[in-house]
């Protein structure tokens, strides 16, 4: 099979794109894949590194507000059209594959337009604006939430879950919590991150709560981001290495750091629902305000509903607040037991077979 994929921008288009990608070698070693995406994106430093042969096409997003940049974007957009003419020409692909990000625009639309089988993979439960565009041009649409179907053509969409799950869904407890942050490994274990950059509200909270956190009967990784780090150096010393709380700025080992854990604090991204669901894991979402039509709310409501998950507004989360959630959640072994069951429930470990078969279904 020969399958070009794009998709770019953040982490959470580009990791269920290789997600899908290493199913596709287990299931078809001798397939040939082309990975399209921008230089300025996040896809220009992680494919590469995964060995994977990649090109880039010069696009912008659209601004929201009207905007004279918007004349710009409409340029590149036909511009970045005809080079994906090109590239797809060069590549022959079986099919294109688009995983969302404003660069999947212009490929997957020049990919219709040389009648190449197309397919698009929305993660989110309220879709972005690139693959409401594509919606009208693809073949197959494939959602990661049952909630985002109504916002597609019923006739061309089925839900696939999200690929991430799959590479996520057999990961083994390791000896992490004691090798790398000096924690107990039978210890209750609390992960709290904002994101690869942090998020302010959640380093608020955890400033706030560091003198109660370092008495609770569990214990606790936080990954603060980098700014959020060097910012609070001297507030966060005290406390970086007590033996019940590890204080990095990132974490690169995350999903190892996941299967050791038995609850994550975390934003309501689509990528980390797929990692949490996939490990069982209960979790308490504090949904970012600052996202395309609140969908990490929606994202995370989608878990709160089948008792999966908690949900914190961003705008009530207080250090106080946190704590009290973390222990209501442990308190109750039952219900705790009962989290993790839906959680597993949510999650979709055969998401990327699901798309594979999306892919071949559109290939015939």
């Amino acid at each position: 099979m020969r399958i070009i994929l794009t998709g770019g921008g953040t982490g959470g288009h580009i990791y269920p794109a290789l997600a899908f990608i290493n199913y596709l070698k287990s299931v078809e070693p001798d397939s040939e894949i082309l990975y399209v995406g921008t230089k300025r994106g996040l896809e220009n430093k992680i494919v590469p590194a995964s060995g994977i042969n990649f090109k880039t096409v010069d696009v912008q997003g659209f601004r929201r507000s009207l905007s004279f940049e918007n004349f710009k974007t409409i340029a590149k957009f036909l511009k970045s059209t005809g080079e994906a003419k090109q590239i797809i020409k060069d590549f022959h692909p079986d099919a294109v594959v688009g995983t969302g990000g404003y660069v999947a625009g212009p490929v997957l639309y020049a990919a219709e337009k040389l009648h190449v089988p197309t397919l698009i993979h929305e993660q989110n439960s309220i879709p972005g604006i690139t693959n409401k565009f594509l919606s009208k041009h693809v073949n197959r649409i494939a959602v990661a939430f049952e909630a985002a179907k109504p916002f597609f053509p019923a006739e061309k969409t089925s839900f696939a879950g999200n690929p991430r799950a799959q590479e996520v869904a057999d990961l083994q407890k390791t000896d992490v919590l004691e090798r790398e942050y000096h924690l107990e490994k039978d210890k209750k274990t609390v992960v709290i991150f904002g994101g690869s950059r942090g998020a302010q509200t959640i380093n608020e909270a955890v400033k706030q709560a560091l003198p109660e956190l370092d008495k609770q009967a569990f214990q606790v990784i936080y990954a603060s981001g980098q700014i959020y780090y060097d910012e609070d150096k001297e507030i966060f010393a005290p406390y970086e290495n007590t033996g019940h709380l590890a204080i990095r700025p990132y974490i690169s080992n995350m999903l190892e750091v996941f299967a050791a854990a038995d609850l994550v604090l975390c934003r309501a991204g689509a990528t980390t629902i797929a990692e949490v669901t996939a490990l069982g894991l209960p979790t308490i979402f504090v949904p970012s305000p600052n996202v395309t039509a609140d969908h990490q709310t929606k994202n995370a409501q989608a878990l709160v509903d089948v008792g999966a998950a908690k949900m914190i507004r961003d705008a009530d989360l207080t250090g106080e607040l946190m704590i009290k959630t973390i222990n209501e959640v442990f308190s109750d072994e039952e219900n705790y037991q009962r989290m993790a069951e839906n959680s597993r429930k949510a999650g979709v470990p055969d998401a990327s077979k699901r798309l594979y078969n999306l892919v071949k279904e559109i290939i015939k």
